[in-house]
């Protein structure tokens, strides 16, 4: 490959000083003088804004990238190099550079490679003589930092799954401890997700690189120096619960070791409690799995020595509480309180909704309002027994405008049903309904993950992903809405038959 220059050469030559006559490392600019490599000292391992700053200053200065050295204070580095300021600017206006070359730049420069901020720099020379270089994805460098830059992004996808927090009684309060060991530089960078997912919570995440805290009560985050994994507690009192729920929920049918070893390496096991199931469940999954299928075969009830999901109260209690504190995302500040699902936990049908209304936030219960009373009425009118019958919401906060003193419905976005789909997913996959219903868009979008069309969509059951059924039809709110009296009795009709039918077909299932 060549540079900006026109060198030719590997991609490593690119940072490779060049040696002078006099014996001291030497670069000769391209329309000056040869001047030995400058070393840029960042004060972090994953400091962005200054390795930007410093690239904006020695790019628009005409230095090319084998003339820097990067190197991290307080970190061995190069032997040469002159630490100082960049030559001065050249007088040529700045450039811009493509969105995704900052968050690729974001995101790499948190890789431990020792070579990304050159690497960097070296795509930033580049980009300033063609804005299109980051499009050529055969070339050697993008792919190696797109690469870092990924490596960087599932590294943060680990800390986000298997951070465990341990409760531990201090003199201030309570505080949740944390210990996590990343392969990369991606601590502070992953900050800001704990503190939006637990904000009401005083926790602390330790890691052997440095330490972070975050204070509700001042709303302020802090950082201090690393910490071992000795230094992390070693338990509480709701890991025992937290086992009980995993021990639930494990499905025998559906293990894939490798998979699962892919997903969740041995080298975070030490910090998550669960995983000391993994090895005894595993052994009797055999087991579990041929005995699912000839107790399905035969119908028979299951052992009294092996007895799947006997824990589902304990588990969906557990899931329940942990639900009130949800803070993923920004609705808990906006409801009063959390509205789970309720009903019996073997029902016949699993109905989700859209989100609490007024009066459901106030009640704390899932359908009891206006749309509520609607809906109960059309399923007597269904021959449904509600109390036979689980019901939820996509959506577990209340989000509203404030009209007034009223606050009036205003609909979930995308971001807040993706965010609200882990625990409607959860009790779904703890209650493994035969049938469920969606009852409006939101529903559906909860359930399948796509966008679908209420009318198209209602005229056949859908497939999801566990291979159960899934029924879709309106949301009783819709049928309140209706101004004119004719059409609202002709929607009224047509939801209590597709109720009929949704009864039809579970009792045919059961």
């Amino acid at each position: 490959m060549s540079d900006a220059n026109g060198r030719s050469g590997n991609p490593a030559d690119l940072f490779a000083p060049v040696h002078g006559v006099s014996g001291h490392a030497g670069v000769l600019l391209p329309d000056g003088p040869q001047i030995d490599p400058l070393k840029i000292i960042l004060d972090e391992p994953d400091d962005f804004d200054g390795w930007r700053d410093a690239a904006r200053e020695l790019v628009m200065a005409g230095v090319p990238p084998m003339g820097v050295v990067w190197q991290v204070r307080g970190e061995d580095g190069e032997l040469f190099g002159n630490e100082g300021a960049a030559p001065p600017p050249s007088g040529k206006p700045m450039f811009s550079v493509p969105k995704p070359f900052i968050d690729m730049a974001k995101a790499a420069i948190c890789h431990s490679d020792p070579q990304r901020f050159a690497l960097l720099y070296a795509l930033l020379w580049k980009l300033k003589a063609n804005r299109r270089a980051l499009e050529d994805r055969a070339d050697p460098l993008v792919d190696r930092l797109e690469k870092l830059a990924k490596e960087v992004r599932r590294d943060a996808h680990k800390m986000h799954a298997f951070v465990r927090f341990r409760e531990v009684e201090e003199e201030g309060g309570t505080r949740f401890v944390a210990f996590f060991e990343p392969d990369h530089h991606i601590v502070r960078r992953e900050a800001g997700f704990f503190v939006r997912r637990f904000a009401t919570m005083r926790w602390s995440i330790l890691s052997p690189e440095l330490s972070i805290h975050w204070d509700p009560a001042t709303e302020r985050l802090s950082e201090g120096p690393g910490a071992t994994r000795a230094e992390a507690p070693d338990g509480d009192p709701l890991e025992e619960t937290w086992r009980t729920y995993y021990a639930s929920i494990f499905n025998p049918a559906r293990l894939k070791v490798k998979a699962m070893l892919k997903e969740m390496p041995k080298k975070y096991w030490h910090n998550m409690p669960e995983t000391a199931l993994v090895a005894p469940l595993i052994a009797g999954a055999r087991a579990r799995e041929l005995e699912m299928i000839e107790r399905a075969r035969n119908n028979l009830a299951p052992s009294a020595g092996v007895q799947p999901g006997g824990n589902v109260e304990a588990a969906w209690a557990a899931l329940r509480e942990e639900a009130m504190s949800c803070t993923r995302c920004d609705l808990f500040r906006c409801g009063t309180q959390t509205v789970f699902g309720e009903g019996p936990l073997n029902p016949s049908i699993f109905f989700v909704g859209e989100q609490p209304g007024d009066q459901e936030d106030l009640a704390g219960r899932p359908f009891v309002g206006p749309a509520g009373q609607l809906f109960d009425a059309a399923l007597e009118k269904a021959g449904i027994d509600r109390a036979t019958t689980y019901v939820t919401n996509a959506v577990k906060h209340f989000k509203f405008v404030l009209r007034g003193k009223k606050r009036i419905h205003s609909k979930p976005d995308t971001a807040e049903i993706d965010a609200c789909r882990w625990w409607q997913e959860q009790e779904r996959a703890l209650i493994r309904p035969p049938l469920t219903v969606a009852l409006g868009a939101t529903a559906a979008r909860s359930l399948t993950g796509k966008t679908l069309t209420i009318t198209k969509a209602r005229e056949a059951p859908l497939t999801l992903a566990d291979g159960s059924e899934c029924w879709v039809t309106v949301h009783p709110s819709f049928l309140l809405r209706i101004p004119e009296e004719d059409r609202r009795r002709e929607e009224r009709a047509r939801f209590v038959e597709d109720l009929v039918r949704i009864r039809d077909r579970a009792a045919a299932l059961a």
